[in-house]
C-alpha cells in the first residue's frame, strides 16, 4: 500500500479506502502507489470514518436532503449533509482537492515517495521507496519502521490513517520518526509532485512473471499489455511458466483501465454489469486478448473496487485462479456532481456485479485457493507458483 500523499482531505471517503467508481470520463469504484489513488480512495487515499448507518427511512430522507442541496447549488449545506447522508461512500471535495485527485489519475501525485505496510507485530514498516523521490533523498530505506508522522504515533493506526498523515501540499514539509534496528532518527522531507509507478514487473523464477498493479491510473492497461508480451517472450517456444497478476493492496482507480487489463487476458465478452439509478449497463472486454498464458491472480483484503471487478471477471470467466484472502467488498458506484464554486459531491448511485451475477458489495470476492490474511506475502507467492505448475505452466 502506498504511503505517499496528496493534497487536501475530502470530508468523506475511504481508501485504503477507495478510488471512486466513476463511469464515463472520470473514475471507477475504488490506492495509488505512492500517492493518493484518486477519486474516492492505496494505500494512499483518504481515510474517514463513515457516518453511522441509520435506518432505511432516515437514510433515504437524508440522501434526499443531500440531493436537494446539490440541486439548489448550496456547497455549505452539501458538505454538512454528506457526513450524515447514510451513504458510506459519499464524499465532499473542494475544487482544489478534487483537482488533486484527478491529477493522480493521470499518473501524478503529491507525496514523499514511500509505501508502508502493517507488520505482524502491529508496527508500520516502509515496504517500498520510489527512486529519486524525497524519501529516497532523505535516506529512507525499505524495512525502516515508521514510528511517527509530524509527532503523531503510528501505533494503533491503520495503514490508511498513516497515509492520511503523510498527505499534504507540494512544497510542504513532513517530519518522520524512523527506526532502523536499534537506531532511531528523525527526517524532514518536502512533499513533491511525483510520477506514479502503478505497474511493476519482475521474474519469480524460471519463466514465471509477476505483474503487479498498484492502482488503475491512466495508461495502466497499455503497460500491462506490454508486460504480458514480455512475459510471452520469456516463456519462449518451450512454453511453461505463466503470469501472476498481483492485485494485493490495489484499491481501484479508472474503471476503463481495469476493463483494458481484463481485455488483455480475454477474447471479448462480459467483464461486469452495473446499474446507475436503476438503469442497467454492461462493461465488455475487447477481442483478441491472450487467453493461453496460464494466469493466477493474487488478492487480499486491500483489493478493492475496480480491482475486485477485474478479479471477479477473470474468475467468473474461468480465465484465472484466484489465490489469497477475501477482497474488501466495495462494489458500489459513485457519480460526481459539480457545484458552481468548483466543489464536488459524490453519491452512491448503483452497484456492479461480476459476469455470473455476483454482487461484490459487502461480500468481496472469495479466492479459489485461500491463504490466511495473516500469512506472509511470500506464502501466497509460493502458492501462486505451485498453481501455475498445475495449470501446465511449469516454472
Amino acid at each position: 500500500m502506498s504511503g505517499s500523499s496528496t493534497p487536501g482531505s475530502p470530508r468523506r471517503s475511504r481508501r485504503g479506502a477507495t478510488l471512486t467508481l466513476v463511469f464515463g470520463a472520470v473514475v471507477a469504484a475504488g490506492a495509488s502507489s505512492g500517492g493518493w489513488p484518486a477519486l474516492g480512495g492505496s494505500a494512499p487515499g483518504t481515510h474517514a470514518v463513515p457516518a453511522a448507518v441509520s435506518d432505511d427511512a432516515a437514510a433515504a430522507a437524508e440522501a434526499g436532503e443531500l440531493r436537494a442541496a446539490i440541486e439548489r447549488d448550496d456547497p455549505a449545506a452539501a458538505e454538512e449533509l454528506v457526513s450524515r447522508s447514510g451513504d458510506r461512500w459519499a464524499a465532499f471535495y473542494t475544487a482544489r482537492e478534487y483537482e488533486g485527485l484527478r491529477r493522480s489519475l493521470d499518473g501524478r501525485y503529491v507525496g514523499v515517495g514511500l509505501w508502508v505496510r502493517r507488520t505482524a507485530d502491529g508496527g508500520v514498516e516502509v515496504c517500498r521507496v520510489q527512486p529519486g523521490g524525497p524519501a529516497a533523498g532523505g535516506g529512507v530505506r525499505v524495512g525502516d519502521r515508521l514510528r511517527a508522522v509530524d509527532g503523531t504515533r503510528t501505533g494503533g493506526l491503520s495503514v490508511t490513517e498513516v497515509v492520511a498523515l503523510l498527505r499534504g501540499e507540494a512544497g510542504s514539509r513532513v517530519e518522520l520518526e524512523l527506526r532502523r534496528g536499534e537506531r532511531a532518527r528523525e527526517v524532514t522531507l518536502e512533499r513533491a509532485v511525483l510520477a506514479t509507478e502503478e505497474v511493476s514487473v519482475e521474474r519469480m523464477g524460471g519463466r514465471v512473471t509477476r505483474i503487479r498493479i498498484a492502482s488503475f491510473t491512466k495508461g495502466v492497461g497499455g503497460q500491462v499489455r506490454e508486460a504480458l508480451e514480455g512475459a510471452g517472450a520469456a516463456r519462449g517456444a518451450a512454453g511453461g511458466g505463466g503470469v501472476v497478476l498481483d492485485l494485493r493492496g490495489n484499491s481501484g482507480g479508472l474503471v476503463a483501465e481495469a476493463v483494458s487489463v481484463a481485455s488483455a487476458f480475454l477474447d471479448g465478452g462480459l467483464v461486469a454489469t452495473y446499474d446507475v439509478r436503476g438503469s442497467q449497463r454492461v462493461l465488455d472486454a475487447d477481442e483478441g486478448g491472450d487467453t493461453a498464458t496460464p494466469l493466477v491472480v493474487l488478492v487480499d483484503g486491500g483489493t478493492m473496487s475496480a480491482a475486485e471487478l477485474l478479479a471477479g471477471a477473470l474468475q467468473d470467466r474461468g480465465r484465472a485462479v484466484l489465490v489469497g484472502s477475501r477482497t474488501f467488498g466495495k462494489g458500489s458506484v459513485q457519480m460526481p456532481s459539480t457545484l458552481s464554486d468548483g466543489s464536488v459531491v459524490e453519491q452512491t448511485v448503483g452497484h456492479y456485479r461480476t459476469p455470473s451475477g455476483r454482487s461484490v458489495d459487502g461480500a468481496g470476492v472469495v479466492p479459489d485457493l485461500k491463504v490466511p490474511a495473516a500469512a506472509e506475502p511470500a506464502a501466497a507467492d509460493a502458492k501462486a507458483v505451485t498453481v501455475l505448475s498445475g495449470l501446465g505452466g511449469r516454472p
